[in-house]
């Protein structure tokens, strides 16, 4: 340490002051400046030998203090004064700075996601979900909190746990559509318009016809559907009525196609088959409940248009209730939009004989005997001239003539003659 200290009084040029460590690398020398020295290989920047100020006499270190306190904090320090010398390589890292692209900003993602693409239904997230949370997946039961408005801040409806399928049509579009883009625990604004909430209908008497609506969703949880098979008869029932009551609202909002995938749900859940048994009873309300289904199926296929859907669902409901008067008269309906009048009357006839007193039956049993003479009235005068048959028969004549015999008489005769020939030939081979 001592070697140090002399070596720092001892260099040609240097001040007669005593040398302060801090103050001699602040200030220029009185000489002018001297060319830096380069550091000695294995020996640490000088602000690692801080440590070894302590050994230096005491009148070196008032000096020392007295000079720390003239110096400002390092985080105060601004750029360096123009005339200090500038670091080696400044100039470089200036050159290659300047060289280098600057990089593009990043853009802001938009807040408000467009699920369709075709703004009329977006989402916004409010709350994030927790680290690590996932999406729920189509067939899984999910549990929402559900807040809905109008378009001018009404609130309309409040659900603290709304429980449905997602995937299954069991709520709005609006939610099933954008659930599957939530994480468990976030909370989302979702807007939409009125073709992915209550329609032209509405739902009364709170939200209006053709009412755009502000949904704020929480997804609270997302686990696992049942498994069908391993359901008790209680559990299908209630499961097969959920689906039927949500095809029925559906049918309501004139949504078909929504109505008839959740029929197709509910019959789904009490045909499946089962591992667990069942008492006669349930089976009884769950026949009960299939019939229903497959009655009103076949009323949102009539809807549609889809004749031999309708068709297949009505001969299902006859083969285990013939007598059931819904599923003849919308068969019969069925035969009649197809143009079999011939096999839609007895049916409506037998509807009708079922409930006499039902002036539907009566008055589309009276349209298509209508329609039926109209359409043989139509295919007499088609085969008559497809045949070329004249539509009036010559008159006959009032007297016959001599010759006027009839032709099977004439036919008889000849015959009788040609057997007598025969039989003169067969006596006079034998003779």
């Amino acid at each position: 340490m001592g070697g140090a200290k002399g070596r720092g009084g001892g260099e040609p040029g240097a001040s007669s002051h005593p040398p302060s460590s801090m103050a001699s690398c602040a200030e220029p020398s009185a000489m002018g400046p001297e060319p830096a020295a380069p550091p000695l290989a294995g020996i640490p920047p000088l602000e690692d030998f801080e440590v070894l100020d302590g050994v230096e006499d005491a009148e070196g270190e008032e000096e020392e203090e007295e000079n720390l306190s003239e110096v400002r904090p390092l985080e105060d320090i601004g750029q360096p004064p123009l005339e200090e010398t500038e670091q080696p390589g400044a100039l470089a890292r200036e050159f290659l700075a300047a060289m280098e692209p600057e990089p593009e900003p990043v853009p802001v993602p938009d807040e408000w996601l467009d699920i369709l693409g075709n703004g009329l239904l977006r989402k916004k997230t409010l709350v994030p979900g927790p680290p690590g949370s996932s999406r729920p997946a189509k067939g899984q039961v999910v549990t929402v909190q559900l807040q809905t408005s109008l378009e001018n801040g009404t609130r309309v409806q409040e659900e603290p746990e709304l429980v449905f399928t997602l995937g299954d049509c069991d709520v709005i579009q609006a939610l099933d559509l954008s659930v599957p883009l939530m994480d468990v625990g976030e909370t989302a604004m979702v807007t939409a318009d009125s073709k992915y909430c209550y329609g032209p209908q509405g739902r009364s008497p709170y939200i209006p016809p053709h009412a755009a609506l502000c949904l704020e969703v929480t997804l609270k949880t997302a686990v696992d559907g049942p498994d069908l098979e391993m359901l008790t008869g209680q559990e299908r029932v209630a499961l097969a009525n959920r689906k039927r009551e949500c095809g029925n609202a559906h049918y309501q909002r004139a949504d078909f196609v929504l109505a008839a995938n959740s029929y197709d749900l509910a019959i789904k859940a009490i045909t499946s088959s089962a591992k667990v048994d069942m008492t006669f009873e349930e089976e009884e309300q769950l026949l009960q409940l299939k019939v229903k289904c497959l009655n009103n199926l076949a009323a949102s296929q009539l809807k549609l248009d889809h004749y031999r859907a309708a068709l297949r669902s009505c001969s299902l409901v006859l083969e285990h209730q013939p007598d059931n008067i819904k599923a003849l008269f919308r068969k019969g309906k069925v035969l009649a939009q197809q143009g079999e009048y011939s096999e839609a009357i007895p049916i409506l006839r037998a509807a009708l004989k079922l409930e006499p007193s039902n002036k539907t039956i009566h008055a589309e049993l009276s349209k298509l005997v209508k329609k039926h003479a109209a359409q043989r009235s139509t295919e007499t005068a088609l085969y008559r001239k497809m045949l070329g048959n004249p539509t009036r028969l010559p008159a006959k004549c009032p007297g016959k003539g001599a010759w006027s015999i009839p032709w099977k008489w004439l036919f008889g005769a000849t015959a009788v003659a040609l057997g007598g020939v025969a039989l003169s030939v067969v006596i006079a081979a034998r003779n």
